[in-house]
């Protein structure tokens, strides 16, 4: 892992159009699509739309119309919130598939629309949304009549619905809102992270290019099958035509799965492209509680970056937020997986009973082919409020993409809570906690950090008394002076300490494992310390 601190960079308005989605769900950035070439009706196939969007790739790029009517325009966040779909108007409300589609409306901060298709039989009809799908809960009866006989601009995105909780209700399983955010439940689970389709030169020098799904495509179910979903994707430097397979959680799989694929048509040389980008935040935990006056002892969507080599152990990368911006990258030659897990599942951990961040989803990618060679991103941003998305995690391949080239990527990606399974062969790491070091009660330098690392699961519990165990722990910079691991008796919990020296260094890349006889016992524990000393 290599890391790449830039310490020059402090914009707060990292993934612009997540903040207000990640705190309200019902946030939505939205685009009347213009196009050179004509959306497409009538028959309607994947390769077609391939076809179509790469032809559109060597067309000039036309930036969406904004909407100009003032009853949207002027909504502000709380008016916003008020324009609400009436759910008694959702479309294929009542048919045996179980999926509903319902829509966002304009307004507020999101000033684009986008197009919806409906594809019956293999032909592509519009989705016919209008200001009557929309329940308007204004007191002020002039607010309310303003916009409701205002002209209709169109949708800002669109919500799909599906039980899966319990047999009668239809509850939110999949978003698209906002430039290319989309984002999904597994069962149980309530908003949180985010996912896009396309990352373009984020956190480089100049400015990030936001890429959009412009028109999307929805398959009416015909079966148990998944549902099918086509996105065409729009910006100054590329096109591209998405599809998504939607499988969602049910009574027999807490997890929703989707089941990408990615066909990339490029205007223009790009310094760098992000594929599969996951947007999350990390706001405090027993790593930086000290930083935060806050009652609760934890706030965060997600907890840890995870990362698996096709060879050698897994590896948790625990996240951190502070002043400094962290830059981080994982090789592989073909990985198996990424993902951004939220692995802490009590209510006691996080003690907020409105947010409810023991169900956040966790997120996991996982190719389905050969993407070449590449390594995935992991970039945290300094935040001060749980309202900033301040975490990303995508993969980068290492060829640039040029002007003219097209690429294909395919990945599994997975929204769950994702739990360590019981028949793990490894330990996994349940909690990270940082102090000062040295023995209690002796005064030792502010530079001596503790850090102290908890497992649980694998084969930990089966191992007799007398096992001897190995500690493979190593910095990047200062010097790790003692290391100790044991199990601990109040909750069956294993528990590795190391301190480590900091003194005249600014950042220290951590790495510890344990493991017995040679062989590997827990996962890969990471953690990139940047200077923080109490």
């Amino acid at each position: 892992m290599l890391t790449a601190p830039n310490n020059r960079l402090s914009r707060r308005a990292f993934l612009s159009g997540a903040a207000a989605s990640i705190a309200l769900l019902s946030s939505t950035s939205l685009t009347q699509a213009v196009f050179a070439i004509e959306p497409m009706s009538g028959a309607f196939d994947y390769d077609s739309f391939s076809q179509r969007m790469k032809d559109l790739a060597a067309q000039p790029y036309q930036s969406p119309v904004l909407i100009d009517s003032p009853a949207y325009t002027d909504l502000n966040y709380d008016g916003y919130r008020r324009v609400q779909f009436n759910t008694d108007k959702a479309r294929w409300r009542g048919d045996d598939h179980g999926f509903q589609i319902q829509a966002f409306p304009p307004g507020w901060l999101f000033k684009e629309t986008v197009s919806v298709y409906e594809i019956t039989d293999g032909d592509a009809h519009p989705f016919a949304f209008d200001s009557d799908d929309f329940i308007y809960h204004f007191d002020d009866d002039a607010e309310r009549k303003a916009i409701e006989t205002a002209e209709f601009p169109g949708i800002a995105g669109f919500r799909i619905n599906y039980p899966i909780n319990t047999p009668d209700l239809a509850d939110e399983l999949v978003a698209f809102l906002g430039a290319s955010y989309f984002r999904a439940l597994g069962r149980g689970n309530i908003y949180g992270s985010s996912a896009r389709g396309l990352l373009i030169n984020s956190w480089r020098e100049g400015p990030e290019e936001f890429p959009r799904f412009s028109e999307f495509y929805v398959e009416r179910p015909t079966g148990d099958g998944p549902l099918t979903v086509y996105a065409a994707l729009e910006s100054p430097s590329v096109t591209g035509a998405y599809r998504f397979l939607i499988s969602p959680a049910n009574e027999d799989s807490q997890e929703t799965v989707m089941d990408v694929t990615a066909r990339l048509y490029f205007r223009s040389d790009i310094g760098e492209i992000g594929i599969a980008p996951l947007t999350s935040m990390f706001l405090f935990a027993e790593t930086n509680r000290h930083a935060f006056d806050d009652f609760r002892p934890q706030v965060h969507d997600c907890s840890g970056l995870v990362f698996e080599p096709e060879a050698g152990l897994p590896q948790w990368r625990q996240l951190n937020n502070t002043p400094q911006l962290g830059n981080s990258f994982f090789w592989d030659a073909n990985m198996r997986a990424f993902g951004l897990y939220q692995r802490n599942r009590n209510f006691d951990d996080y003690q907020d009973a409105g947010a409810h961040y023991e169900r956040r989803p966790s997120m996991r990618v996982e190719p389905t082919h050969d993407w070449g060679q590449g390594q995935v991103r992991l970039i945290e941003i300094p935040a001060k409020s749980e309202t900033d998305d301040n975490i990303a995690a995508f993969w980068i391949p290492n060829e640039a993409p040029k002007a003219g080239g097209e690429r294909e990527y395919g990945y599994r990606l997975i929204w769950g809570d994702l739990v360590p399974r019981d028949d793990a062969e490894l330990a996994h790491v349940v909690e990270t906690r940082i102090g000062q070091g040295g023995v209690s009660g002796v005064e030792h330098a502010a530079t001596l950090r503790k850090f102290v690392i908890d497992f649980d699961g694998g084969r930990l519990a089966d191992l007799s008394p007398d096992t001897i165990f190995e500690v493979d722990a190593k910095a990047s910079a200062g010097e790790i002076t003692s290391s100790t691991f044991s199990q601990i008796d109040a909750n069956g919990l294993w528990r590795l300490v190391l301190d480590v020296e900091t003194e005249g260094q600014n950042l220290i890349e951590l790495r510890a494992s344990i493991g017995s006889g040679g062989e590997p016992l827990t996962e890969a524990w990471l953690y990139q310390w940047r200077g923080e000393i109490v």
